[in-house]
């Protein structure tokens, strides 16, 4: 085992800022579930781990890579959390930009700038075996500290993909086939559990908690959950859970998408 650098420290803290990320392309993953979901799913990704005692025991006898042994003292100078797990992983961040989606749809975020509708998206994505998540600009960033213990990691089991506006989102998946774009709708739309091609190579959007999905491209249909009760109480992270678990109802029913 060794001990933290002075250029290890310094970028522990670095990450915490989304430059320092986007400079030296590392994230921090940073709590037991986030950290045992990078080992399972992108341990190839590690630079190098630190943490406690407690930290290390925490991991059930798995030793990290490259594993750097502080005090708690140590870890909670650097530590995003007030009571913290004593463990966390600095990683590198995947890079999807050229590889063609998988699966039936795109999941895609408009302005999701909350970290707790975020990582109850993505782990509600990651259990239903999603895999493509694109956002724009304007939502948070997937790799940042909040966001990561958010997720509980689940970002290591995911492919994120960036983009300047809802417009290129849509032309880019056209590129690779993925032609429809459906953006859910809190007032107006098809009903999603009505819609027969809602997940047949498409792109499926959820917007902003405030404002919702931004203009949407021409030929780009809306999506609502009828709501009986005629009164607006579903956030972003709810709506992404009823829709995405009607997907999962049709694959189980018809063993496809649709």
């Amino acid at each position: 085992m060794q001990t933290l650098s002075r250029r290890e420290k310094s970028l522990l803290c670095a990450l915490l800022t989304r430059g320092g990320r986007k400079r030296s392309n590392c994230c921090r993953c940073e709590g037991l579930r986030a950290v045992r979901e990078m080992l399972a799913e992108r341990p190839d990704l590690i630079e190098f781990t630190v943490g406690t005692g407690r930290g290390l025991a925490s991991l059930g006898g798995v030793e990290p890579p490259d594993f750097r042994l502080v005090s708690e003292e140590e870890f909670s100078q650097f530590s995003a959390t007030v009571n913290h797990q004593g463990i966390l992983a600095v990683g590198r961040i995947p890079d999807f930009a050229e590889t063609p989606p998988q699966g039936d749809f795109i999941f895609a975020l408009d302005g999701v700038a909350d970290p707790g509708n975020f990582g109850t998206i993505s782990r509600t994505f990651r259990a239903i075996g999603g895999k493509d998540v694109w956002y724009t600009e304007g939502s948070i960033d997937p790799w940042g500290d909040k966001a990561i213990r958010s997720g509980l990691g689940a970002q290591f089991s995911l492919r994120f993909r960036r983009f300047a506006t809802l417009e290129s989102l849509a032309d880019c998946a056209k590129s690779f086939g993925f032609n429809t774009l459906f953006v859910a709708d809190p007032h107006d739309g098809e009903v999603c559990f009505d819609c027969d091609d809602l997940f047949r190579k498409t792109v499926l959007v959820i917007g902003g908690e405030a404002n919702g999905a931004s203009a949407p491209p021409a030929g780009s249909r809306r999506v609502i959950i009828p709501m009986p009760g005629d009164y607006e109480s579903l956030n972003a992270a709810q709506a992404a859970t009823v829709i995405l678990l009607e997907y999962v109802r049709r694959t189980r029913k018809g063993g496809t998408g649709c």
